[in-house]
């Protein structure tokens, strides 16, 4: 009886736990927006830096992506381990 107690506390906190790591996405989608946001803010101000803007965001999307990421993958290894 304790056994089967046991493995459904386990279950329903790795299920806690998995959901709370999933709230990193959102912060991650906040940040993709700010990214391009601050991309058209820039290349309204100043259309000659277009090539170096379009860098640079890039670089903050793809930075940005990755912690939404690793927030998913913490998420399926509380789960699944």
């Amino acid at each position: 009886m304790n056994t089967i107690l046991f493995l459904s506390l386990t279950t329903a906190a790795k299920s806690v736990g998995a959901g709370l790591a999933t709230i990193g996405v959102v912060g991650a989608g906040a940040g993709i927006g700010i990214v391009f946001a601050g991309l058209l803010h820039g290349f309204s101000r100043n259309p000659a830096r277009e090539p170096r803007l379009m860098q640079l965001t890039l670089l903050g999307f793809a930075l940005t992506e990755a912690m939404g990421l690793l927030a998913i993958m913490m998420a399926f290894l509380i789960l699944y381990s």
